[in-house]
């Protein structure tokens, strides 16, 4: 057997590389932040481009790691949306805090694996820390608790497993949500087991909210045809419209039901944070689950989902499972092991960029930053009441604003003006003002904007309704 040298290992890098590299990235990295507002909000493009400039088979000789570096800055992170950009105001936005940037790269390069409190002691208490803040804004009893998830997409489900073992996992399950419900919601659904015929959508009512009498009727028609309610979805800010469901109501049909009620709150959930917010969301505190993000609202990079329970042991009867490759990890019931509450076994530490940038800057400076957003979104509605050429199609609500440009003459045919506002939306965006996306309103073509990044003001959100007004006289 040939012997292999004691040398050091070829992966590895010595300690003035390593800096070099990570202060080159560092460097380029703030370089981009600070030059944000002047690049253009999104750049895309097609396959048939980035295929011959990045198609090529492993090399099997390394390359400098600077240059290598230099040409992922270069060629791959450019072709793609500035999501953290003060004019990006398409889908849900996401504008991270520098401490929370670093607290990832210090959570990759610590390397922590946070599954058991055996492997991650600090991080897991760091994290109940962190799910307490949360408890406490929502307004959740002590027995209440959850974790950090990769998404809304993962609270979502870790939570509608609950709800399923809460229900004795019935044969014929179904759940319960508004047609203006999170895509996330019927796919976390289906892959808990429910069949197509059991997941109810009810038709919203013209403020874009599940209307609970028509949510009463489906209950009992569902239960007529076999199948068992485990789960009513309500939102507390839709991704349409910003649309926030009548909570109370809900929680009390609920009850009385005795149904699983999960609150989506992924989009407007730490809007919390703030008075308005918290008025908004009165009720939310009444649910037996919430699934928030803390890369919308609360300022963090991606991934940065949460489920909170308001009866934590019910996530962990639904998700621990003790095989004997782990029996090391049973510490005692006063240490927790946040894979028995979720999931996933391997998972990091999110926890770190919401603690660190929340002991940098305080509550107050999100509870600001949120609030304005919100104020934003008023202002650009009264822009667009007092526009001759634009109409709003659903009140602002949470930072969203849905409208659309108008035309003039009565006559043109509907399908016309939503082609004509089709093509203002792409004119804005190939113009580099700013990125705004579309959805459809009771089947109407609509724009909306989404202002959550703290850097946005209220010059950015005018430059961009004007640059509207300016593609729709073009237009039109």
């Amino acid at each position: 057997m040939k012997k292999i040298d004691d040398k050091t290992p070829s992966l590895s890098m010595p300690a003035g590389a390593m800096q070099e590299l990570a202060q080159r990235a560092t460097d380029l990295i703030v370089a981009r932040i600070e030059g944000l507002r002047d690049e253009i909000p999104w750049r895309g493009a097609p396959r048939t481009t980035l295929e011959p400039l990045l198609r090529e088979p492993p090399p099997e000789a390394g390359q400098p790691a600077l240059a290598v570096l230099e040409r992922a800055v270069r060629d791959v992170l450019p072709i793609a949306a500035r999501v953290d950009h003060p004019r990006f105001f398409a889908f849900v936005p996401s504008a991270p805090t520098w401490p929370g940037v670093v607290a990832d790269y210090l959570a990759a390069g610590f390397n922590v694996f946070q599954g058991t409190w055996l492997g991650s002691g600090g991080p897991s208490q760091l994290e109940l820390v962190v799910i307490d803040w949360f408890r406490q804004w929502i307004g959740y009893p002590d027995s209440a608790g959850g974790l950090f998830t990769s998404g809304g997409s993962a609270a979502i489900l870790d939570a509608l497993v609950a709800a399923r073992e809460h229900h004795g996992a019935p044969a014929q399950p179904a759940v319960f949500m508004s047609d203006q419900s999170h895509s996330a919601l019927e796919r976390a659904a289906r892959i808990i087991g429910v069949r197509p015929d059991g997941i109810v959508k009810i038709a919203s009512d013209d403020e874009f909210r599940i209307p609970v009498p028509e949510l009463n009727r489906a209950l009992a028609e569902a239960r007529a045809l076999g199948f068992t309610p485990i789960a009513v979805c309500a939102n507390a800010g839709t991704t349409n419209t910003g649309a926030i469901d009548p909570l109370t109501e809900l929680a009390e049909l609920c009850a009385r039901e005795r149904i699983w009620l999960h609150v989506d709150a992924a989009y407007g959930g730490f809007a919390m944070l703030c008075e308005r917010g918290k008025a908004l969301l009165n009720g939310m505190d009444l649910a037996d689950s919430i699934s928030l993000d803390a890369h919308k609202w609360l300022f963090q990079p991606f991934e940065a989902g949460c489920v909170m329970v308001r009866d934590v042991a019910k996530l962990e009867q639904a998700f621990s499972v003790q095989p004997e490759y782990l029996q090391d990890t049973r510490l005692g019931m006063q240490q927790v092991n946040f894979s028995d509450r979720g999931l996933q076994l391997t998972r990091s530490f999110r926890a770190l960029k919401v603690w660190m940038s929340v002991q940098t800057f305080g509550v107050a400076a999100f509870r600001e930053a949120i609030a304005q957003g919100m104020e934003l979104a008023d202002r650009a509605g009264d822009y667009v009441r007092k526009s001759s050429s634009l109409e709003l199609l659903s009140p602002p609500s949470l930072g969203i604003v849905c409208f659309r440009v108008r035309s003039p003459d009565p006559q043109l045919p509907a399908a016309r003006l939503d082609q004509i506002n089709e093509q203002v939306q792409a004119g804005v965006i190939a113009s580099g003002v700013a990125m705004l996306s579309s959805t459809r309103l009771r089947g109407v073509y609509s724009l909306r904007l989404c202002i959550m990044s703290h850097q946005t003001t209220w010059d950015d959100v005018r430059t961009t309704l004007q640059a509207i007004e300016e593609q729709g006289r073009i237009l039109i």
